[in-house]
């Protein structure tokens, strides 16, 4: 990658902008010219400046129990959208939540459930959350066609009905160039 100088954070603004006018850029790296590159995630040294995240309203499909100190949560979901008159997978989810919202989240998971699948549990699919991505690409891999790159919950919509949801072509027309 090359070197982009910059005087003030008014002209790291507009170059920043302008880079995001290609579809495949997908960030700047910020960093002191004398800082070395170093392995891991070392705070302070570099920041990554992505590109602002885009939305998407989904329908909670299925739920399974997650790993570590979340081992007895429901915490990794799936996620649908309608197409036509079937609702299709379209993401997982891992994170972007909060402590309490997963357990708001483990509670609908064990109240709703109406069937189960070895470690994967089938919800009503009445839960609409909002998910942030970084992108969207056709996928011949994935049912509905689609796949969104580093999906996360952005927040959880109790209150919208799952009618109220961009189907899935919708959904193409306005994500997809």
């Amino acid at each position: 990658s090359k070197n982009i100088n910059f005087s003030n954070l008014e002209n790291l603004k507009k170059t920043y902008k302008k880079l995001f006018k290609s579809k495949f850029i997908e960030g700047l790296m910020l960093k002191n010219k004398s800082s070395l590159y170093v392995a891991g995630r070392k705070k302070n040294l570099w920041f990554k400046w992505k590109r602002m995240p885009r939305h998407v309203d989904v329908i909670l499909m299925y739920a399974q129990r997650g790993h570590g100190k979340r081992s007895s949560y429901y915490s990794d979901f799936t996620f649908g959208v309608f197409d036509k008159n079937n609702i299709v997978p379209i993401a997982k989810a891992y994170s972007g939540y909060t402590d309490k919202e997963l357990i708001s989240l483990d509670k609908f998971v064990r109240e709703n459930t109406i069937a189960s699948f070895g470690p994967v549990r089938e919800v009503d699919k009445k839960l609409v959350v909002e998910l942030a991505f970084d992108s969207m690409q056709e996928s011949s891999r994935h049912k509905s066609g689609v796949s969104l790159r580093f999906p996360r919950f952005h927040r959880i919509r109790w209150d919208k009905p799952m009618n109220e949801t961009l189907n899935l072509n919708q959904i193409k027309l306005e994500f997809i160039n």
